[in-house]
């Protein structure tokens, strides 16, 4: 087992104490392919943390990887679009922070479940990104009551009293642009259910952009946070060979 690198620095990136960061580096004398920026899931609850991301993270860093796990508000104190402003902000920052460092390689972001749909929306942010059974529909999730009714929880209002809301929360509703992503879902997630992702793709296609689904008969939605499950080999292998061909400044324009 490889062991976990000393950690390289908490960074805030606003006042909140949710508005953090934390940044590692690989193993001493390697030469960092990239920086891997994590997005959790959980619904939007702020009962659960960026820790859900530890296990991916040192996966990362034993491939090489910076990493940097992000915090953002969420909950009833971190309403819409809270979460989404705090992911820019956190790219933004880890962008210049690469800049300034001189670190080579892509900006790619992982993010599971909630932490996908954002990895989605700031997708032109990054040179690429992994998304582990994202949500992509903000308004279906409420209709199919899916996270023991957690749209309905945490937006406090149903798609026809709020649809602006539930449209910006929606990847599925917004311009996908050109950011390569690959999306990974089981086929058994109850939590979010493929259809989800299969509807995205078919809006992906619509618009001619650069994503791909891999399929897993068996991957439960907790298992995609798991570095030993069937589907994380395959993601490490796409963001090795990830380039980022399109420059984010460009992109941004």
């Amino acid at each position: 087992m490889t062991s976990t690198p000393p950690l390289s620095g908490i960074l805030s990136y606003g006042p909140d104490e949710a508005q953090h960061l934390v940044l590692s580096r690989p193993e001493p004398g390697t030469r960092p392919r990239g920086i891997a920026v994590l997005i959790h899931g959980g619904y939007w609850r702020s009962h659960l943390f960026a820790s859900l991301m530890d296990p991916l993270a040192a996966s990362l860093r034993a491939e090489g990887w910076i990493t940097a796990n992000v915090e953002y508000r969420r909950g009833a104190t971190g309403r819409w679009p809270a979460p989404l402003e705090d992911t820019t902000e956190a790219l933004e920052r880890i962008a210049a922070f690469q800049q300034a460092e001189g670190i080579g390689g892509p900006l790619l972001t992982v993010g599971h479940s909630v932490g996908g749909q954002l990895a989605l929306l700031t997708a032109r942010l990054a040179d690429g990104v992994v998304a582990l059974a994202p949500v992509t529909d903000a308004e279906r999730t409420y209709l199919e009551n899916l996270g023991d009714n957690a749209a309905a929880e945490y937006f406090g209002a149903t798609p026809d009293q709020a649809p602006e809301i539930y449209r910006s929360a929606s990847p599925v509703h917004q311009p996908l642009g050109t950011t390569p992503t690959v999306i990974l879902h089981g086929a058994n997630d109850d939590r979010v259910p493929i259809v989800h992702s299969n509807a995205f793709m078919a809006a992906a296609g619509s618009q001619g952009s650069p994503v791909e689904l891999r399929e897993f008969r068996t991957l439960g939605h907790l298992e995609a946070i798991d570095p030993l499950a069937v589907h994380w080999a395959g993601a490490l292998s796409w963001m090795a060979e990830a380039s980022g061909p399109t420059p984010r400044a460009a992109k941004s324009e």
